[in-house]
């Protein structure tokens, strides 16, 4: 598979770069649903976003324009996370156009329908490589820049936040590669937390079935939410709303590190 550009996207930019002092946050996937929502959520709360994305162009544009109306400089990145060295190029390509990163939300993941039936080497080599390597790489050289940058300033520190999913822990025999991919990333975030600590925090965010793509609606959405046992009530789910702040809460808490947070609304609240 050929590297995808690592262009930044000339997406709109109506204000001057903030000044060096700004937090900056990578969050991939973010030209739509969840990744969107935390962008739009970390932007309105100060942080100037990176908006990573692979295809979905116009949407990005206008994620990173509404990211720029809330915090100035957002800027749009385009990466191929299923390529190795698109994936190693991301961070440096960040790092040009911003010049200092602080934390990255790792969300964007591939999510394509298989079972033990349909199973394959190839289909689970495409979601490992995207939905779990890519988010280690990414954490590895945020990690090296704040190395650096540690150089100058002993206190300086930076949050990695790994999106999970309760599929991890409410097993369906449905999306076997991808559910095999997010138990990968969870058992990666418990070794990142201790091998990039304390240079850089490590959290999982795990919300219920939500904004999910588009197999997975009306009466088959509702089934699996039916499904959901364990830490969370059946039939209860997590809104974007509600993961996005989860998000905001790791980012600016520093006590918070190597576990997973497992989001839920209450009983009752619609999705945002």
């Amino acid at each position: 598979m050929s590297a995808t550009p690592l262009v930044p996207h000339p997406a709109p930019k109506p204000h001057a770069l903030p000044p060096h002092g700004v937090p900056t946050v990578l969050v991939t996937g973010a030209a739509k649903r969840l990744g969107r929502k935390i962008a739009l959520k970390l932007a309105a709360n100060g942080w100037r976003v990176g908006v990573h994305y692979r295809d979905s162009v116009e949407e990005a544009r206008r994620t990173t324009a509404e990211c720029a109306q809330l915090t100035p400089g957002a800027a749009a990145f385009r990466s191929n996370l299923g390529n190795e060295t698109a994936v190693r190029n991301l961070v440096p390509t960040v790092l040009t156009e911003f010049g200092h990163l602080d934390a990255v939300v790792n969300c964007a993941s591939t999510f394509e329908h298989d079972t033990a039936a349909t199973f394959s080497f190839e289909a689970m080599e495409k979601h490992m490589r995207s939905n779990a390597g890519a988010a280690i790489l990414i954490s590895q050289a945020l990690h090296t820049h704040l190395g650096v940058r540690a150089k100058a300033d002993p206190d300086v520190r930076g949050v990695v936040v790994n999106l999970l999913d309760q599929k991890v822990w409410n097993t369906t025999p449905d999306f076997v590669s991808y559910t095999l991919s997010k138990a990968a990333l969870d058992a990666a975030n418990s070794m990142l937390a201790l091998a990039l600590q304390p240079l850089v925090r490590v959290v999982g965010i795990a919300p219920d079935t939500t904004l999910t793509a588009p197999m997975l609606k009306g009466e088959t959405l509702a089934h699996l939410q039916g499904r959901m046992q364990g830490p969370l009530p059946a039939g209860v789910t997590a809104s974007a709303l509600d993961a996005s702040a989860a998000v905001l809460l790791v980012l600016q808490d520093p006590s918070i590190s190597g576990t997973t947070l497992l989001v839920q609304d209450p009983p009752g609240h619609a999705d945002a």
